[in-house]
């Protein structure tokens, strides 16, 4: 593992006579600027007039500014807004507003690592990608704590490029927890390769098979809900709280059996061979020109896909075991 920084080794003094213009007010975008006007620092907010987002940034204390207005009064440009949507607000709304000296900030390396985005020369190009979603972000942060982070350096134009990303990790609260030094490159890949292989595909995939599976063999479908998906969330807490050995420390032995001598011949070569297959589709850059040839019909491209999700019985027996769970209303 490379270095990790800690809020000792860090100062935010590079950050302190800088406007931070936070593009964006979604999960990472709230999260990471009302952490950084908490820690002292300027905070300009770029939005879209009239939105949702706009209204609640107000409420928060902030005055937002249309997204070109924050742009050029910021140092620091933060593109916080969904991949698909920052080429386009890039080139329309930033791009003429980056004069030389400032720095472009992301919390995900895509489309600077497949060239959607093509900042100037003359400016720094930064990343701090907490490993956390937007609300875990605040929540650890008021709780005197923080999460983890990435940080890499695409264009060190001033040469301050990485105590800038330093400092606004520290400012966001994650050298709290530590932060470690990466590329743009790695950043991406390996965070689509999680997502695609286990995080997002993998998991839902293997929840779904589960379900289907026990449905088929004749159990309730509320019984297989239980089996197959609720009880992954307290496997997975164990897992996230204690690791693998920890979470098998807290199961039955039956369970321990069962899951370490069946586990291999479900989740087999043939399963890894799969995702193999899924690193060279990223890494040769397919699945990015894929997706970024639907970037701007991405919505239309999703929603029969969701639809589908939607529909499934998993999600019908899912709605009522949540009900009775207290979890929806």
């Amino acid at each position: 593992m490379g270095r990790v920084y800690y809020d000792k080794a860090v100062d935010m003094e590079a950050l302190r006579d800088k406007a931070l213009a936070v593009i964006g007010y979604g999960s990472q975008g709230r999260a990471q600027a009302l952490n950084l006007r908490d820690s002292g620092l300027r905070v300009v907010l770029g939005l879209r007039p009239g939105g949702s987002s706009w209204e609640r940034a107000r409420a928060d204390g902030f005055e937002p500014r249309e997204v070109s207005m924050a742009a050029r009064e910021g140092d620091i440009i933060l593109l916080l807004i969904p991949d698909p949507a920052q080429p386009s607000v890039y080139k329309s709304s930033i791009s003429g507003e980056l004069e030389s000296g400032k720095a472009l900030y992301f919390s995900h390396g895509f489309n600077i690592h497949f060239k959607q985005i093509v900042p100037p020369r003359d400016v720094d190009v930064i990343m701090v990608a907490p490993k956390g979603p937007g609300q875990r972000l605040r929540e650890t942060y008021q709780s005197g704590f923080g999460i983890p982070a990435l940080i890499a350096v695409h264009q060190d134009s001033s040469g301050s490029a990485k105590k800038l990303a330093l400092g606004i990790s520290k400012a966001l609260g994650c050298t709290r927890a530590g932060v470690l030094e990466t590329t743009f490159k790695d950043e991406t890949e390996s965070d689509l390769i999680g997502e695609q292989t286990v995080l997002v595909g993998g998991l839902m995939e293997l929840i779904k098979c589960g379900f289907e599976t026990l449905v088929e063999a004749g159990y309730e479908p509320e019984l297989a809900y239980f089996e197959a998906c609720n009880e992954a969330k307290l496997i997975m807490d164990l897992i996230y709280e204690r690791g693998i050995t920890g979470m098998l420390k807290g199961v039955s032995d039956t369970a321990k059996y069962g899951g370490i001598t069946v586990g291999p011949k479900i989740i087999d070569a043939h399963v890894k061979q799969n995702m193999r297959k899924a690193v060279r589709y990223v890494q040769s850059g397919a699945f990015a020109r894929e997706w970024t040839n639907r970037f701007e019909r991405s919505s239309k491209v999703l929603e029969p896909m969701m639809k589908k999700i939607e529909s499934h019985p998993i999600e019908t027996v899912g709605r009522k075991i949540r009900k009775m769970a207290g979890l929806e209303k």
